[in-house]
């Protein structure tokens, strides 16, 4: 079943990890309507790719270059050709956001979702070949070993699986203490790196044995490993950190002030590539770990990034629900930059400390009724609406039979508990805004934003 569970609008949603004196952590929505337009595609000169009907969660390049798959909050899927820029397949299996995709080689490619499934598909079926369970939570990143023969994958349930994907049981490896964001294999492919939310990133041997374990000063989203094994992370601080063979801090960069959600190295190891909830890419330097260049877009959360094999172009995707190339070495876009782009949708409310507290969640949700549903709802008329009551919009039965009406009064006590305390069986993570100013701030704002 596809659930909803986003505590102001009752939806299934992502986190945005923040630094822990930063804004509040908030969460973005997983679910949303396919848009009519899903299988609108650019035309052979647009250098973008749009399609999608809400913000590209994932990116996987094949490795010939000559395709793109992209995973969506809109539950879908897409390969693309990057050569007509054109949509060749909607892979439509997941009952919730697709979070991670690979090609896995020999046509066939992997999609994983909020749903805590794995599909396996053949380029060109309209079903998957397979479906691999086992997590219990969202699954939010894949990784194929160099040899093609195992899959790894990184959920919330704080595990990270090894799937072997020539027959034989996965191997669960449990440790972590918190949600698992990032897995990747060393180049080798004798061990597997896996980051969380709880500080740690910990080096699997893929044969068996107990990690070795790093402890970092923030919590942790995404992770790459250079063609030469150093590990690189990205925190929820904007700080991209460095650790050579042997698990030995070797460095760090700062490439924002706001969490860095996801990572790539260019293929020959000089370059990475670092994107930021705030709409920010930076391209550093990994010999001198200095920012080289920033992609400057539309301003909105980049949540997937990837370097063509050739590593002259980088692909983005972002909560405009598009695909963009830019120039690997200088940082400019190709073709329109702006093409799909859209206004800061706060602009009206510049300098209002509610509107930016709201502003992790603006990416997927609307205020007003005229702007219509992005990845979730709008928020028009929250206020005096019963959880879970939004007209044509699928919510867990958990949320279903609740009782809550919407108030300033209970968002802002659900902040102040926590989900997990205030809306049993949401599957938001435990999250809470402590300042009872900064609540305050929020829910005035909502009084006026939304109101119809």
């Amino acid at each position: 079943m596809a659930s909803g569970s986003c505590a102001v609008c009752a939806l299934s949603a992502f986190p945005i990890l923040r630094a822990a004196h930063d804004v509040p952590t908030r969460r973005i929505p997983i679910s949303c309507l396919i848009a009519a337009a899903l299988l609108a595609v650019a035309p052979v000169a647009q250098a973008q790719l749009a399609g999608h009907g809400g913000p590209v969660r994932s990116i996987a390049i094949s490795a010939d270059g000559k395709n793109v798959l992209s995973g969506s909050f809109d539950t879908a899927a897409i390969r693309w050709s990057l050569a007509g820029g054109s949509a060749e397949q909607v892979l439509r299996f997941h009952a919730d956001a697709v979070n991670a995709v690979a090609f896995l080689g020999d046509g066939r490619m992997a999609t994983a979702g909020a749903d805590a499934k794995i599909a396996l598909w053949t380029s060109g079926r309209q079903q998957p070949d397979e479906v691999l369970e086992g997590h219990t939570a969202p699954i939010v990143a894949l990784a194929v070993a160099p040899d093609g023969a195992t899959l790894a994958s990184a959920a919330w349930d704080g595990t990270a699986r090894l799937w072997p994907l020539r027959g034989g049981a996965s191997r669960v490896l449990e440790g972590h203490a918190q949600n698992v964001n990032g897995v990747a294999f060393t180049p080798d492919g004798k061990s597997l790196v896996s980051v969380g939310y709880d500080l740690t990133v910990r080096i699997w041997p893929v044969a068996d044995g107990p990690p070795d374990i790093v402890t970092l000063p923030a919590p942790l989203n995404a992770v790459a490993v250079a063609p030469d094994g150093e590990i690189v992370t990205g925190g929820a601080d904007g700080k991209v950190r460095f650790l050579a063979p042997g698990a030995k801090e070797a460095g760090e960069a700062q490439a924002g002030t706001t969490p860095i959600i996801a990572l790539a190295i260019s293929p020959d190891g000089a370059r990475v590539a670092a994107a930021g909830i705030g709409g920010t890419v930076n391209l550093i330097d990994r010999k001198t770990r200095s920012l080289i260049s920033a992609l400057v877009g539309p301003g909105l959360p980049v949540w997937s990034v990837a370097f063509m094999p050739d590593g002259a172009t980088l692909l983005t995707g972002g909560a405009d629900a598009t695909i963009r190339r830019w120039n690997a070495q200088t940082g400019n876009p190709v073709g329109s930059p702006q093409q799909g782009a859209v206004g800061d949708p706060l602009a009206a409310y510049a300098g209002d400390h509610g509107a930016e507290v709201f502003r992790a969640c603006v990416a997927c949700h609307t205020l007003s009724e005229k702007d219509g549903p992005r990845a979730g709802p709008t928020l028009a008329g929250l206020f005096g609406r019963k959880i879970a009551s939004l007209p044509d919009y699928r919510f867990s039965e958990a949320l279903r039979n609740m009782n809550i009406v919407w108030t300033p009064e209970t968002v802002s006590q659900l902040f102040e508990v926590g989900p997990n305390a205030y809306t049993p069986g949401t599957k938001m993570p435990e999250q809470r805004i402590g300042s009872p100013e900064d609540r305050k701030a929020l829910t005035d704002f909502l009084s006026r934003a939304t109101a119809k």
